[in-house]
């Protein structure tokens, strides 16, 4: 398991005791949305990781770019970086914008 998916893990677990306990509704919702990003930014970062297993373009500009070698880490830290960098569209949110991206297209244009 890496380091994404055990924060997560935590993160749901840390959600059900809340909500078990009948925690603060306004805390469980927002660990929620942080789940629905993280979430997103993983799967995101998982996809164009396996796209670019067949791609030496792909890799090439992660490099080009500055984030090293074709891994995980680096594959993820592009998807976050250019996630933060997202137009906003007030009918969306953050999550919704993340799962919506073509972060291979970003990569490569």
């Amino acid at each position: 398991m890496d380091d994404y998916s055990k924060e997560i893990q935590d993160l749901e677990a840390q959600i059900e005791q809340l909500q078990e306990a009948e925690g603060d509704k306004q805390v469980i919702h927002d660990f929620q949305v942080q789940l629905d990003i993280l979430q997103a930014l993983y799967r995101q970062a998982v996809a164009l990781l396996s796209s670019g297993l067949d791609d030496e373009d792909l890799r090439h500009r992660l490099m080009t770019r500055g984030y090293g070698a074709w891994n995980l880490d680096n594959v993820y830290a592009f998807v976050y970086d250019t996630a933060v960098d997202l137009p906003d569209e007030a009918s969306r949110s953050f999550a919704g914008e993340i799962k919506s991206a073509d972060f291979g297209s970003l990569l490569a244009g």
